[in-house]
């Protein structure tokens, strides 16, 4: 009830709460993509290399969501075409990016001139800073995102699925797949500002992961995983508040936890269901004439 009050009575928290709201988005729909795609540790390269943009975005006295984006796209870009034209090892690639990103960001950060920035705030997130007009540009982002989304929906999720077939099908799947690419690399800069840089991987797989327990198709597993980043962030806002936490930190527990405990309600269901079956089928068993 605190927190609920606090969110009538302060712009701030109102705020963090539409930004949150915002990346529950990105989470739900992008992350249904990666987790069905398994390009988690992908995702997770582009969302470091991100540190290079911002900071150099910085230190040209730019906005950083401005280079964020920049770079986000460009990592995917060049992960996605060198990996499929050059044919060199992806896992390598994206941990090249990955560290060459962050080693570029920590630099101009560190020679940005005026005031000291500080590095953890990129890191681990603060959404309890965001401003009017950081929830604003990512409102525009998630639009350009669901835009490119719903223009190649049918296709991708194909190419997601079924790579070989899409392509005997006369599909493009170079194409698709660096599509791909650049809507995580989008969602990764909406989750910037909500969790930080190290624990976006987190946000992008674990909604999706839950509702990947119980959906039964990609739409409603879109659906399913937005509902459920929005409740993790919403709670994980709260419980911030009511404990001092930090909001990323928490609101990635609160995802955990309502992973683990979906699991396990899953598991407890199918042991039922199996018990169930199991005791039906012995009972007609024994009550057969012998």
């Amino acid at each position: 009830m605190n927190f609920l009050r606090a969110v009538l009575e302060h712009g701030f928290l109102q705020l963090a709460l539409a930004a949150g709201l915002v990346s529950a988005v990105g989470c739900g729909v992008v992350g249904s993509l990666v987790v069905v795609r398994r390009i988690t540790f992908l995702a997770g390269g582009i969302a470091h290399a991100v540190l290079g943009g911002m900071g150099v975005a910085l230190w040209l006295g730019q906005d950083p969501i401005t280079g964020a984006a920049v770079s986000a796209v460009l990592a995917a870009l060049l992960i996605g075409w060198i990996g499929l034209k050059a044919r060199q090892r992806e896992d390598m690639l994206i941990g090249s990016v990955w560290a060459i990103g962050m080693a570029i960001g920590i630099v101009a950060i560190a020679h940005t001139p005026g005031y000291s920035t500080d590095l953890m705030t990129y890191l681990l997130g603060n959404l309890l800073m965001v401003t009017r007009e950081q929830v604003w540009a990512m409102a525009v982002l998630d639009l350009l995102m669901l835009g490119v989304l719903a223009a190649l929906y049918r296709p991708l999720v194909a190419t997601v699925f079924d790579e070989e077939f899409a392509r005997v099908r006369g599909l493009p799947t170079t194409a698709l797949y660096l599509g791909l690419l650049v809507v995580v690399a989008l969602a990764v800069v909406v989750l910037v500002q909500a969790v930080g840089l190290v624990l976006v991987m987190a946000l992008l797989t674990l909604p999706a992961a839950t509702a990947l327990l119980w959906a039964a198709s990609v739409g409603r597993l879109m659906l399913g995983a937005t509902a459920v980043a929005a409740l993790v962030i919403v709670s994980g806002l709260g419980v911030a508040f009511e404990t001092d936490s930090p909001a990323g930190a928490t609101i990635v527990l609160c995802a955990a936890a309502l992973y683990l405990a979906a699991l396990g309600l899953k598991w407890l269901t199918h042991w039922l269901r199996h018990r169930r079956t199991g005791g039906q089928t012995r009972a007609r068993t024994e009550s057969r004439p012998q």
